[in-house]
């Protein structure tokens, strides 16, 4: 499990790289994260290498010290770190996080990303349940969020990285209300993984059945778990259990039941065929949750759903991965939001067609 960092931090207005440390925003038992500003003044989140079991930092020094029998995997973690660094600086997407820079410096390596403003999913999820209303979050908002963090992690699965962290705490949500997916944990995962000396880096109650065993089969299907463990959050306003948990003693079938009536039976459904603990019965893919997602929404949603969902769509099959969705007008999903815009079935269908037709 991730834990808080023993290492000491870099100090406030420290110059590193041409970047001014402000201060630190996060740490965990693999690195830190500091907001700084570079030389034109913009604002950067800046990402430190430093797992704690590996390596030590003290008051007043800048370079860890590395005991020998740690060398070779703290030198593991730092190439799987760079390597995801300079994956992710690759991608350009307005729903994932934006790395602008990596650099060695004190006997690490440091991740510079653009730095958002705004507040994390998990920020909102405890305000909302404070209220003490059985809606947590609405059913809109959920829909609309999680359509587009999978829009990001869609890219992210396109460039062959998993992110194998998600969870609302690592979903910030801007000022506009749009996510953005951060602090990945594909580096860490493959340092734990492939190491004796290091604790499980993994979240209870988001972490998939797979990360919790030695050589487990990781793909997109574990992220989906994450991603339905997340929805269930806005629902719940807690975590699913733990997955090691629900091996012996499984309660949330009742859950959901508590759901029922809140939320739709089509949301419900889905988030219960993400957390599948065979992944096998998990969705494969994000595109197939994202699929799912717009097919099957409630008969008696309210306009304004019906509205976002189309919207969503649109947004969606601009790549053509997703092109499926609209083509094939035996979606019949896809003609109910034609027809959920004030267009009759019949029009909705005749748009549909000629959609077909436009594209042939």
């Amino acid at each position: 499990m991730s834990g808080k960092s023993q290492n000491v931090a870099l100090p406030e207005g420290m110059e590193i790289a041409g970047y001014r440390i402000v201060k630190k925003l996060s740490s965990g038992g693999f690195s830190f994260v500091y907001l700084a500003y570079d030389e034109d003044n913009n604002p950067v989140a800046i990402k430190e290498y430093l797992p704690s079991n590996l390596a030590t930092r003290k008051e007043n020094s800048l370079v860890p010290i590395i005991k020998p029998e740690n060398l070779a995997t703290f030198r593991l973690g730092l190439r799987c770190f760079f390597e995801e660094g300079r994956v992710l600086a690759r991608i350009f997407h307005p729903n994932v996080v934006r790395v602008v820079n990596f650099f060695r410096a004190n006997e690490t390596v440091y991740m510079v990303m653009v730095y958002e403003s705004g507040r994390s999913l998990q920020e909102i999820i405890l305000k909302y349940r404070d209220k003490g209303e059985k809606e947590i979050l609405s059913e809109t908002f959920i829909r609309s969020t999680f359509m587009q963090v999978m829009n990001g992690l869609r890219e992210v699965h396109a460039n062959k990285l998993l992110h194998l962290d998600l969870k609302p705490a690592n979903i910030y949500l801007r000022r506009d209300g749009s996510p953005i997916i951060l602090d990945f944990g594909a580096a860490r995962t493959t340092l734990t993984t492939d190491s004796s000396k290091l604790f499980p880096m993994y979240t209870p109650g988001f972490a998939a059945p797979e990360m919790y065993q030695k050589g487990g089969q990781f793909g997109p299907w574990t992220d989906v778990y994450a991603v339905g463990a997340c929805i269930f959050s806005c629902m719940a306003g807690l975590p699913p259990q733990a997955a090691d948990v629900r091996k012996t003693n499984d309660r949330m079938d009742a859950a959901f039941k508590s759901l029922r009536g809140i939320y739709s039976d089509e949301l419900i459904d889905i988030t219960r065929w993400c957390i599948e603990m065979d992944l096998s019965k998990r969705p494969q893919s994000i595109f197939a949750l994202q699929k799912a997602l717009i097919e099957r929404v409630p008969e008696n949603a309210k306009p304004p759903l019906m509205a976002r969902v189309l919207s969503t769509l649109r947004h969606v099959i601009r790549s053509r991965r997703s092109a499926e969705i609209v083509v094939n007008p035996k979606h019949q999903q896809a003609t109910a939001l034609l027809w959920g815009r004030g267009k009759t079935k019949a029009e909705a269908k005749e748009a549909a067609d000629a959609h077909v037709k436009n594209r042939n």
